[in-house]
């Protein structure tokens, strides 16, 4: 008799090793409709499909508004948030992207690679000298969050600041497709929004007295010059390039350092050969992808590998599934810093696939190369189950207690 296919995508188990469930699903149940939960909601496993999915932005929207009951009391607390563009489908996302597309082209993120070999250097100054550090707090935060505050042109000093802000931004995301939101969660996240904007609102004014070489000024100019960008709008995306532009890169090195240390064979690889470094970072993305699932809303009735799917429901579209299908990886359970053929969708596909994905991979990259080239070895301290990270939207650590020896 054939078990059961209980997938439960907040258990911790789930989420610590959610592969063998992912295999079962792509099998036997390619799109598994959720039973019990407060909106209907379909997770979809295989590769096909989840591209096909994330292709079609006018039957899959990004617009989550609909699709879920609310009492009205809380709704009214929704309906104010301002609007992000991962909310947004074409053409209010193609308008918001356009404006922030410039600030992550390849030039200027090469151009950039100077300055993160820098800070990542300062950062192992620091950790070898102390020895015994997590390296999420000594290395994988700090270096992205440096990044994306000197892009926006912020002042990287309030790091601490960003990182408890991020901290909370993220903490329930994901949990409203499995839990109703509570009226303290909503108000939580609007207290945290109030917070952030009177941070942003006075850089923004100074700003438009005194303009300055990056993001913040432009998009500053866009709001002035013509009215394209509406003051909650630049808020909105400020917060957004903040916390995204941290928190997936911190988990993409994070996972890169524990999947080499669980590879011991393909770290000494990497040590003997740094030019496998892109293709490394590549592989990480696909092998323990950090955004697990991508969802969207049907906007009307349709299929999906032959179930019926009816308009406004949810569908998360398990990434970390995808990019292990056995119909386009070869040996996908198998982590090869060499693989040839890689076409994961670890930054999604489509419309939102993420604008930053060459500013990802070049800091994956600087990271990983200096943690290499400054130490001869770098181990776990214990054997304890790492903390998860509170998002089921991450396959995450927040902490990883390292040992590191200087060369």
């Amino acid at each position: 008799m054939t078990e059961p296919f209980l997938f439960n995508p907040i258990d911790p188990s789930v989420r610590r090793d959610p592969y063998a469930l992912y295999e079962r699903g792509r099998r036997e149940h390619p799109a598994f409709a959720h039973a019990g939960l407060p909106i209907p909601l379909v997770s979809v496993f295989r590769y096909a499909d989840v591209q096909a999915v994330l292709r079609d932005a006018e039957l899959f929207s990004n617009d989550f508004s609909r699709g879920r009951a609310l009492s009205p009391e809380l709704q009214t607390l929704v309906d104010q948030a301002p609007p992000s563009m991962l909310g947004l489908d074409p053409p209010d996302h193609t308008r918001l992207r356009s404006l922030v597309n410039k600030a992550f082209t390849p030039r200027i993120v090469r151009q950039l690679e100077p300055r993160l070999r820098e800070v990542a250097h300062a950062l192992l100054d620091d950790a070898l000298e102390q020895r015994d550090v997590d390296l999420v707090q000594a290395l994988t935060y700090p270096l992205p969050v440096t990044a994306i505050a000197e892009i926006i042109g912020v002042p990287a000093a309030d790091q601490e600041q960003f990182k408890v802000w991020s901290d909370q931004a993220v903490a329930t995301l994901g949990t409203g497709f499995f839990t109703p939101p509570t009226l303290e969660q909503i108000q939580k996240q609007m207290a945290l929004r109030d917070e952030m904007n009177r941070y942003f609102i006075p850089l923004a004014e100074a700003r438009r007295r005194e303009p300055q070489e990056d993001l913040l000024t432009g998009l500053v100019q866009a709001e002035h010059e013509g009215s394209k960008l509406s003051q909650d709008e630049m808020l909105a995306m400020l917060v957004l390039l903040l916390v995204a532009g941290n928190e997936t890169t911190t988990t993409l090195i994070g996972n890169a350092a524990l999947t080499l240390l669980d590879h011991p064979g393909e770290l000494k690889r990497l040590r003997d050969d740094p030019g496998l470094m892109p293709g490394a970072v590549d592989e990480v993305l696909r092998f323990d992808s950090p955004v697990q699932f991508d969802p969207r809303r049907a906007t009307r009735a349709t299929r999906i590998a032959g179930t019926p799917i009816a308009a406004d429901t949810l569908v998360l579209n398990w990434l970390g599934s995808a990019n292990r299908d056995e119909r386009v990886f070869e040996r996908p359970d198998v982590f090869d810093i060499s693989r040839e053929k890689n076409p994961h969708l670890a930054f999604g596909f489509g419309t939102h696939h993420c604008l930053g994905h060459n500013l990802a991979r070049l800091e994956a990259s600087v990271a990983l190369e200096v943690l290499l080239a400054r130490t001869s070895s770098f181990e776990r301290t214990d054997g304890d189950l790492l903390p998860l990270h509170p998002s089921p939207v991450f396959k995450a650590v927040t902490k990883l207690p390292v040992r590191l020896e200087p060369r």
